[in-house]
């Protein structure tokens, strides 16, 4: 099994930053992807952005923006969100795929208003 827990979500101003953190407990392997994605109110979840052994992949809406990072010794993945706007307010989730096996964080709230 595997546990996600996330931290670092708040609120704040247009053209602000955020770092989210997501712990990973359990059986994690650096081989395995995580990711970040998020839900705003009565919108699906979307993805934002996976970090792999090849690399980053970002959303076009965060492009830019947006840096994904990952400590495999801390078990940690990072998203560091700069220039950020009223449409980045979301519950932001961290993924993790274990072999085909998804799991998923309880969620941070990131607000972003003035």
């Amino acid at each position: 099994q595997a546990q996600l827990q996330e931290s670092g979500g708040g609120l704040v101003q247009p053209g602000g930053s955020l770092k989210l953190s997501c712990v990973a407990s359990g059986q994690i392997y650096s081989i395995n992807p995580m990711g970040w994605y998020r839900q705003a109110p009565g919108k699906p979840r979307e993805w934002v952005a996976r970090i792999t052994t090849g690399g980053a992949d970002y959303a076009d809406p965060v492009k830019g923006r947006f840096t994904i990072s990952r400590d495999n010794a801390k078990k940690t993945v990072y998203l560091q969100m700069n220039n950020l706007g009223p449409e980045d307010t979301a519950v932001y989730y961290c993924h993790l795929d274990r072999w085909g096996v998804d799991f998923w964080g309880q969620g941070t709230q990131v607000t972003v208003s003035s």
